[in-house]
């Protein structure tokens, strides 16, 4: 749940940044989510192994993270304000 969260606020950071180019907001999104597994592990060291931390989540960041910053740009390049 965390993870998703992080991914809808990655595309969130993406579109307040203006980004538009594809490189660009994959950096930010690897950047959001090694800073996140960083301190996520912090959290859990004591109950989980420290990949689990790293692999659990990884799949819906960035599948909720590509999906929301595709579908909010496109309403928004097409009824601009």
């Amino acid at each position: 749940m965390v993870k998703a969260v992080l991914g809808a606020l990655t595309a969130v950071i993406c579109l307040l940044l203006g980004v538009k180019d594809l490189i660009t907001a994959l950096a930010i999104a690897m950047l959001i989510y090694l800073a996140s597994d960083k301190i996520l592990r912090q959290i859990f060291i004591e109950k989980l192994e420290k990949t689990v931390v790293t692999k659990t989540g990884m799949g819906i960041f960035f599948i909720t993270w590509i999906f929301l910053w595709i579908l909010i740009y496109t309403f928004m390049e097409s009824f601009p304000i």
